[in-house]
């Protein structure tokens, strides 16, 4: 592949989490010779969010690989609806979410996670959303919850640092669903503790997507940089 012809890889973060998470992949993916831009996720509801993310990438003169973890998958699969320049969707322990579906839809069927118990709401609105609280992980509970296996201070410090998620958009219903028409990866993280591996395998199943597992935690992508690297390279090279 040219230069020219060479996608950008835009990453988008996920709830709980800013896209400073994504450093080692970024890192990785860099010193390969790949374009990458790692935008913020406002966390304020999915078509809003959507919406965001769809004029980056819109800007963008080129080929896109655009990849989401947790929450950012179902940003994602909206967000690359209509954009003719989305090469692949990448999800890492994603949302994936089918045209008229939530979140919690798609998990109903499935036992819930450990999220479903440590996830707190404020007492006030979420600011910037269409109505109800902000959700936080009990920070008691973070790592075991969110990122298992990441070193015990880098846990602290994301527990403290956490961007809240509006709860209103867990229950908003995808309007749009790009896989239906740009190729799927699915990396899988088998110790998920805030998405159900299970539910994982459903939606990457239903999307067809080439599927990778992995034995790791919610935030695999910054305890193993390495290996999520090399799965969105094969989502660059289309194999």
């Amino acid at each position: 592949m040219s230069d020219q012809a060479a996608p950008t890889v835009v990453l988008v973060h996920g709830a709980f989490a800013d896209a400073s998470g994504f450093a080692g992949v970024i890192r990785e993916l860099s010193t390969s010779g790949h374009s990458v831009i790692a935008p913020p996720n406002p966390l304020r509801g999915l078509r809003n969010d959507a919406g965001v993310v769809h004029s980056v990438v819109a800007a963008i003169d080129g080929p896109v690989v655009l990849v989401g973890h947790s929450y950012g998958g179902a940003v994602i699969g909206q967000a690359a609806a209509g954009l003719s320049n989305v090469t692949a969707l990448v999800y890492l322990a994603a949302f994936s979410l089918d045209t008229g579906e939530s979140c919690i839809d798609v998990q109903q069927p499935f036992a819930p996670s450990l999220l479903a118990e440590t996830a707190r709401p404020t007492p006030y609105d979420a600011p910037g959303a269409a109505g109800g609280p902000d959700l936080y992980i009990d920070g008691r509970r973070f790592r075991e919850t969110f990122c298992a296996d990441v070193p015990v201070d880098l846990a602290q410090v994301m527990g403290a640092a956490q961007r809240p998620l509006a709860a209103a958009a867990l229950a908003e219903k995808a309007m749009q669903a790009g896989w239906k028409e740009i190729p799927s990866w699915y990396q899988v993280a088998g110790h998920d503790n805030a998405i159900n591996p299970e539910v994982q395998r459903f939606m990457a199943k239903r999307m067809g997507s080439t599927i990778d597992e992995v034995d790791g935690s919610h935030t695999v992508f910054i305890s193993r940089p390495v290996r999520v690297a090399e799965f969105i390279k094969s989502a660059i090279a289309g194999r």
